[in-house]
């Protein structure tokens, strides 16, 4: 077990960090823009940021992080199931939390609670991404998932 949890941290898990903290520096700076700048709601200032960080994270997580060789046909689809069902799961919920949050609190400022929601949300994301890309998207043939370290 320690030494599975060592691979772990030496391996692809510290190579998806370091582009989680440049893709979090583009997608969740986009989200803000859109959100704080731009006053677009919260459900397109997200969406919008993800599909800009999706961009980035599609092809240094393919290329660096999981040294993948899975064609760009096979694994592009499978990327887009994990984004989308990771953005909703993961910013639905932290949009709940936060409401459930805001009813206990009702001076919270309505701004202040969404952004809330969006860096909650996005450590959420971050997390079952890293899960769903290592052992959906970018995976090897065996049944261990990736293949890489």
């Amino acid at each position: 077990m320690v030494q599975r949890l060592r691979a772990l941290l030496s391996g692809s898990f510290i190579r998806f960090l370091l582009v989680g903290v440049f893709n979090t520096l583009v997608g969740l700076s986009a989200s803000f823009a859109f959100f704080n700048l731009l006053h677009l709601n919260y459900w397109i200032s997200t969406f919008a940021g993800n599909t800009i960080g999706a961009v980035v994270s599609y092809t240094l997580n393919r290329t660096f992080t999981f040294r993948s060789r899975a064609s760009l046909g096979s694994s592009w689809w499978k990327f887009a199931i994990v984004i989308f069902s990771c953005y909703g799961l993961s910013y639905g919920s932290s949009l709940l939390l936060v409401k459930a949050a805001a009813s206990l609190w009702p001076d919270l400022p309505a701004d202040l609670a969404h952004n809330t929601a969006i860096l909650l949300g996005n450590g959420l994301y971050t997390i079952g991404n890293y899960l769903g890309h290592k052992y959906f998207t970018f995976r090897t043939n065996g049944l261990s998932g990736s293949g890489v370290s």
